[in-house]
């Protein structure tokens, strides 16, 4: 120690021991001198490490697809592991079936989280308190599920619940702005302001990675190439590639293929000046093949084909390995070569516009290929590289509508005095915002969306004699805002066009989109601000009986072991002042209320 400060060497004897600190080590941190370690191998700080103290929290991002587990404090997770799809935007009508899934998630995510104590941060549980980031529209039942396991399995002291929006939002040390969260299941965009979620003008659209991974198994069984692995050394050497090259079979694209794809491979395209959708009439005397799209009103589009193969990822797969997206999609006999020209020619347009390269991928064969020599190789087209992600920028659905229609419907029905600020100030975080380019493409998507005629028809004439009205311009009153409009995470922002957005367009700290959340809880559980704690003498109380052992329990039990009005959930909160109750009054009441207004 005393070399450290620059002093005389101590001899290690025990006589040789001075109990006075030297004046050159009266600077140095209290934790050089007693041999502690450092609070973590990304901040050097005086603070004990968190595998021997007890003040830290556990930080766990449970989603769907991907967990993230951590101690507070911390500038990064300890670990990142992928999980089996754990719970899906539908439940099962009958209810046996639903108990029975319900009792399958909740052993899987027992399963998860004492992997995650015992395995990824070796601590023990019944010391540490824990803060969940909780999605907004986490079911209550799945919420419920981990406060049971961690209070009753492994018996923690207690648990916050904490939103992943607004802890995004904490993490580049914001406390208002729109926040995107482009996950596995859906795309959200959530208004935040002075700290408080405005969760009643939520907006989401299921267009995010799930529907992106279908959309890509859906182009590589179709455009894509299969090359099998030779049957022999000579016939790797001699056979040209065109010759032994196939169409791509269903039991390549496993998930973890597909997630290889995505992750490394894939990335978002600059805008195309044309328009995409159908009714492009172009000259009669060019190829049909090499238009832009046939003028057919009829016409499918990438969006409904993604749709039909996330279906049938939901049901039993074919039996058969020469699987065509077009062949499962029809629904009426005859449609398949008219379908299948309208995908080759939107082919046909992204291939002109796109520079992006092919990539083979090394594959494991199908099973009846595998007596080869070697793996196959999966080529991948680069226009598909390319703008296989236009999936998530294409917009007109109701049920469906864009990430940045789903942002600009959320500026919408917030209130008017805040448009401005929130617009200024859009966070996009998520594991499906990670794609290179991402980011930059919204940017342009939002003011596309807002600057371009109406294209909806001439509406009907109000009264026999009077000009017809304008088309509906949807966002007509967001049109002022498009200079303020500034992304916080934006890696190339766009020349700044007024103050604000200068202020704000990539001004966040460089974290991952995928860790923001993760970042906030840690940044929350180091400041004791964790959001609202449930302690576990509080989950007692309410009704939940402690483990007995036993994993077979009757349906009575159940019930009285998930105090599900402990777990806190915004659902519930008061509505805001005009807003209809959810259940009508009762008759009495309705009486009582005609009756005094017609004594008024």
């Amino acid at each position: 120690m005393s070399a450290l400060a620059g002093g005389p060497s101590t001899p290690r004897s025990r006589t040789s021991f001075a109990p006075a600190t030297p004046a050159g080590v009266a600077n140095v941190p209290r934790s050089v001198h007693s041999g502690t370690v450092q609070a973590s191998p990304h901040y050097q700080t005086s603070r004990r490490h968190s595998l021997y103290g007890t003040e830290d929290r556990i930080v766990i991002d449970p989603g769907s697809r991907i967990w993230k587990v951590g101690f507070s404090g911390e500038g990064r997770p300890r670990d990142v592991f992928a999980v089996h799809p754990l719970w899906c935007l539908q439940r099962s009508p009958d209810p046996i079936q639903r108990d029975e899934d319900d009792r399958v998630l909740a052993a899987r995510v027992q399963a998860h989280l004492r992997a995650a104590f015992h395995d990824s941060l070796l601590t023990e549980p019944k010391s540490r308190k824990v803060i969940i980031i909780e999605h907004p529209l986490l079911p209550v039942y799945v919420k419920d599920i981990f406060a049971k396991t961690l209070f009753e399995n492994l018996q923690v002291p207690s648990i916050s619940f904490a939103s992943s929006h607004l802890l995004a939002l904490l993490s580049v040390g914001r406390i208002t702005g729109l926040v995107l969260d482009c996950g596995e299941l859906e795309s959200t965009a959530l208004p935040i302001f002075s700290s408080r979620p405005l969760f009643h003008q939520l907006r989401t659209t299921p267009l995010a990675g799930a529907r992106l991974t279908s959309h890509l198994r859906a182009l590589l069984l179709l455009f894509g190439t299969f090359v099998p692995p030779p049957t022999s050394l000579s016939a790797a050497v001699n056979m040209p590639t065109s010759s032994c090259s196939t169409r791509v079979p269903l039991e390549v694209l496993s998930d973890a293929v597909l997630e290889e794809i995505k992750t490394r491979c894939s990335f978002v395209g600059e805008s195309l000046d044309g328009a995409l959708g159908p009714g492009i009439v172009s000259p009669s005397d060019e190829d049909p093949m090499d238009l832009d799209l046939p003028p057919s009103d009829t016409a499918p589009s990438e969006s409904e084909f993604s749709r039909v193969s996330a279906d049938r990822d939901s049901n039993a797969g074919p039996t058969s390995s020469d699987f065509s997206v077009v062949s499962q999609a029809q629904i009426l006999p005859g449609r398949s070569s008219r379908d299948e020209h309208q995908l080759q020619a939107l082919a046909n347009l992204y291939m002109r516009h796109s520079t992006a390269t092919n990539l083979h991928l090394k594959v494991t064969p199908p099973a009846s290929q595998q007596a080869g020599t070697g793996q196959g190789t999966l080529i991948i087209p680069g226009w598909i590289r390319e703008r296989g992600s236009e999936l998530l920028f294409e917009g007109g659905d109701v049920d469906e509508g864009s990430i940045a229609e789903t942002i600009l419907d959320c500026l919408l029905k917030i209130p008017v005095d805040l448009r401005k600020t929130l617009a200024s100030s859009i966070l996009v975080t998520g594991g499906t915002a990670m794609l290179p380019g991402f980011i930059p493409r919204l940017h342009v998507e939002l003011i596309r969306a807002i600057v371009t005629s109406p294209s909806s028809s001439p509406r009907p004439p109000i009264a026999p004699g009077r000009p017809r009205p304008p088309p509906y311009d949807r966002y007509a009153v967001l049109r002022p805002l498009v200079p303020h409009f500034a992304i916080l995470n934006n890696p190339s922002p766009p020349p700044p066009s007024n103050a604000r957005g200068s202020a704000n367009a990539g001004k966040a700290p460089a974290f991952t989109p995928a860790t923001m959340a993760w970042v906030g809880g840690s940044l929350a559980g180091a400041l004791k601000t964790g959001g609202a704690e449930v302690p576990r003498e509080k989950w007692d109380e309410a009704g939940g009986l402690p483990d007995s052992g036993d994993d077979a329990m009757e349906e009575d039990d159940v019930a009285g072991r998930s105090p599900a009005n402990v777990i806190p959930d915004w659902t519930r909160t008061p509505l805001p002042v005009g807003a209809p109750p959810a259940n009508p009054p009762p008759p009495q009441m309705r009486e009582a209320t005609l009756l005094a207004v017609v004594g008024a």
